[in-house]
């Protein structure tokens, strides 16, 4: 394990990856709103980053950053669901509109449009961009949160039994993969833009010529699509359990 070969010089890897800490923590300040605070995102994405140099374990073939970054990721979520400053009814209309999406390209065969998910829903097409800015700007609404979080993949599959949350874990990650690729080729240019280059929205805008609340609703929409379309594997997954 790593805490055990640097056991002496804890406080040296703390400092040599503070900076990853606050380059995440910023990063997800660009899709939070102002009530929130930056140095409790930092403060508990330390805590993450602690966790992280005791649990490490080269062996898995992961490097540090990788992993670091995922528990520094997970310690600021978990922060942010106990602040509980998400109204209710965001995740309903959100779980309600990636429901609707699934309904339709189960029945089109085909990616669903913004008016035929409204439709679906028997909203009007402006609610339903309310409902995406409101998925996206209210909410921790991230890739992670489609595995961790009250509709996340390993909260709904196993409650905190490690062994097999590392499995399921890896095969989401798989699905997963499989899911964004396969993304209408906007989404997926925003989901990369945001992730993987970890630009803001603004930035991202710019790139595409287009508002940050029109990012927003990409990105947004982005993510209920992958939710309806990981649906068929959670539920998969639970089949499985059950048998």
């Amino acid at each position: 394990m790593y805490a055990a070969v640097q056991a002496g010089n804890l406080d040296n890897l703390v400092i040599q990856h503070a900076p990853l800490v606050k380059r995440i923590a910023y990063h997800l300040m660009g899709r939070l709103p102002d009530t929130v605070q930056i140095d409790d995102m930092i403060q508990s994405g330390m805590l993450g980053l602690l966790e992280a140099l005791k649990h490490y374990d080269a062996a898995q073939g992961a490097s540090f950053e990788t992993y670091a970054g995922i528990r520094i990721r997970g310690a600021m979520l978990d922060e942010l669901r106990r602040s509980d400053w998400t109204p209710r009814s965001v995740h309903k209309k959100a779980r309600a509109a990636a429901e609707a999406i699934r309904d339709v390209e189960s029945r089109l065969g085909r990616d669903a449009k913004d008016s035929e998910v409204a439709r679906q829903m028997g909203i009007s097409l402006e609610e339903y961009g309310r409902i995406l800015q409101d998925a996206m700007s209210c909410k921790t609404f991230s890739v992670e949160e489609l595995v961790q979080g009250e509709d996340g993949v390993i909260d709904a599959v196993h409650d905190g039994f490690q062994p097999e949350e590392a499995l399921i874990r890896q095969s989401f990650q798989q699905a997963l993969a499989k899911a964004i690729a396969e993304l209408p080729e906007r989404e997926r240019l925003v989901i990369s833009l945001y992730y993987d280059d970890e630009l803001n929205l603004r930035e991202i805008g710019k790139v595409l010529d287009v508002s940050e609340s029109r990012v927003s609703q990409i990105c947004s929409q982005a993510l209920l699509r992958l939710r309806a379309r990981l649906a068929d594997w959670l539920e998969g997954t639970d089949n499985e359990k059950s048998g």
